[in-house]
């Protein structure tokens, strides 16, 4: 195993390690002190708070690193499928602890997050890694798959919000359904024609032809199905938001007319 890649093993064991850490220690801490009604939660929701609150960390971190990557890796942008994949390399390796870790969590406290759903997505992604930090290559689609990140600290926060028990019309649950709508429309679907114009680029091209037959299977069948899903999801997302700024601009329209009948 040459240097690199034993940094990168390195890299994503102290992921893997870093995130029980926050799950177990961290955010059971921190989370006593800033939100008091955590006490207040059973057990399986301090359970999914917890891993929750460890993914948008996770979220925060990879999709800072992704933007880096995406405006200032000369190498990776000029070449998308065997640019130099050391940054690349970098974050996948901590995404890839991460989910290792997550996939921990789902089995041994099932009962209160197992999804069946996010079992199949995580393998799946380790599975499209593989080709990533095995053999290096379509570092910059890797790379751009992770900025969808941006938008699990909003979809996190809808849930933190439940289940403390703030109203759906409320300022900071509305103002965070906007957020999220927002942000979701950005980084997963606005983003669709540039993801599938660099593919189109070097569809058919002898780097193109360079990637193994299961890497081709991992990166465009993949990416078709998870935009599929990303589609279904905006539109309910967009449905969610769009009743609750209904609902709320009939409540503040009605507010006055109450109050003259009172009066």
């Amino acid at each position: 195993m040459d240097p690199f890649s034993q940094l990168i093993l390195a890299i994503s064991v102290t992921s893997f390690i870093t995130f029980q850490w926050l799950f177990h220690k961290v955010s059971p801490w921190i989370s006593m002190r800033v939100s008091p009604g955590f006490l207040g939660l059973s057990d399986k929701q301090k359970v999914e708070w917890n891993s929750r609150t460890v993914s948008t960390f996770h979220a925060l971190l990879v999709g800072i690193f992704c933007l880096y990557i995406f405006f200032f890796d000369d190498a990776v942008n000029e070449d998308p499928v065997w640019g130099d994949p050391t940054l690349v390399k970098t974050n996948v390796a901590i995404t890839t602890g991460y989910l290792i870790s997550d996939l921990l969590l789902i089995f041994y406290y099932w009962k209160a997050i197992g999804d069946k759903f996010f079992v199949i997505h995580h393998l799946a992604a380790l599975y499209a890694y593989y080709y990533v930090l095995g053999q290096g290559m379509l570092p910059y689609f890797a790379n751009f798959r992770l900025l969808a990140e941006f938008s699990t600290p909003c979809v996190n926060q809808r849930w933190f919000f439940e289940v403390l028990g703030y109203p759906k019309s409320s300022r900071p649950n509305m103002a965070n359904g906007v957020a999220m709508a927002v942000v979701f429309f950005m980084v997963r679907i606005a983003v669709m024609p540039v993801y599938y114009s660099r593919m189109y680029a070097v569809y058919g091209t002898k780097a193109f032809y360079l990637v193994p037959w299961g890497g081709r299977v991992a990166w465009i069948c993949s990416s078709i199905c998870l935009d599929i899903m990303n589609i279904m999801w905006m539109h309910k997302i967009a449905r969610g938001c769009y009743k609750v700024l209904r609902l709320a601009q009939w409540s503040k329209a009605s507010t006055p007319q109450e109050n003259g009948k009172t009066d």
